[in-house]
């Protein structure tokens, strides 16, 4: 808890998660492995451990860089004592050394580098199946139309691209043109359906999402959204958005156009067409809000 940057009221919360135990009667028990609270128990705990050795990790995830003729046994010696004054200890079924260039998975992602020295990206085979056996249960699922098949895959798919967006994504697997294929004869085999309204169908449910391959800026380690650096998390929140939405934030400073005060996560951005015409796409008729002042500038204008 003293390690913990936060408001009070969410410091209490964190604090109640930590004494209210996964059973009842067994309240030593701490907070379920898995639940929505223990990868920010993780990161409060592990805080610090960074310093030890370069390193990136999510919660109790950690990948450690090694120069060659670096002695591993000694940095592994400092992070299982870092661990032990935590009560913790490193997983040494989980733990193993691999070479960059023979490549290693880690938060789905595949990482690699090349012979020519270039670092790649992608995602894992395991998280390729995982997600392929998702779509493939939507697609054969034969209690769902097309039309609500496509309503599920869109969420599944947007959701995995966007995890992805800064991997290599090119390619017959990740384009997924095989999935594609075979959910557009499944939609077509409906007797409601015909070539062109599966088609139509099948472009809602494989939504398309840029990407950009190693792009991602890593959060500095010492920073907090509780911080009180509002400019900094404005603008990096900024990076959540593209587009027109992406251009209108950088114009305005990531400041809302309404109420002036900065557009952080805390709240969801909206795009406002000034003249009221969203077939108007000009720039100069587009402005970013905070979704409570782009709710209430409508809501004014309807009582009118």
């Amino acid at each position: 808890m003293e390690n913990l940057i936060a408001p009070a009221g969410l410091k209490l919360g964190i604090f109640r998660c930590l004494k209210a135990g996964t059973n009842l009667g067994f309240s030593e028990q701490g907070t379920p492995q898995g639940g929505v609270v223990s990868p920010l128990l993780a990161n409060i705990a592990l805080n610090g451990i960074e310093d030890i050795h370069p390193s990136v990790r999510y919660a109790d995830d950690m990948v450690i860089f090694l120069k060659s003729g670096e002695d591993e046994n000694l940095i592994l010696d400092k992070i299982s004592q870092f661990l032990a004054a935590r009560g913790m200890k490193v997983s040494e079924r989980k733990t193993k050394i691999t070479a960059t260039t023979d490549g290693f998975d880690f938060l789905g992602w595949h990482f690699k580098v090349q012979k020519n020295g270039k670092f790649k990206s992608t995602p894992s085979v395991e998280n390729f199946k995982t997600f392929r056996k998702k779509v493939k249960h939507i697609v054969n699922n034969s209690g769902y139309g097309a039309a609500v098949k496509a309503e599920k895959l869109a969420a599944v798919v947007r959701g995995w691209r966007n995890y992805h967006k800064y991997c290599k994504m090119d390619g017959a697997r990740n384009s997924l043109v095989f999935i594609e294929n075979r959910a557009f004869k499944v939609f077509n085999k409906e007797s409601k359906q015909n070539r062109y309204t599966s088609k139509k169908l099948l472009n809602q449910a494989f939504p398309s999402v840029s990407y950009a391959e190693n792009k991602h800026v890593n959060v500095r380690g010492i920073k907090s959204p509780y911080d009180g650096d509002v400019q900094y998390w404005s603008e990096r929140n900024s990076k959540l958005y593209d587009g027109a939405t992406s251009k209108a934030l950088k114009k305005q400073n990531h400041s809302c156009a309404r109420c002036g005060y900065k557009l952080t996560s805390e709240e969801r951005v909206h795009l406002h067409h000034i003249d009221g015409n969203h077939h108007n796409w000009k720039p100069t008729n587009l402005e970013a809000l905070h979704e409570s002042c782009h709710d209430y500038l409508h809501m004014g204008k309807s009582r009118d």
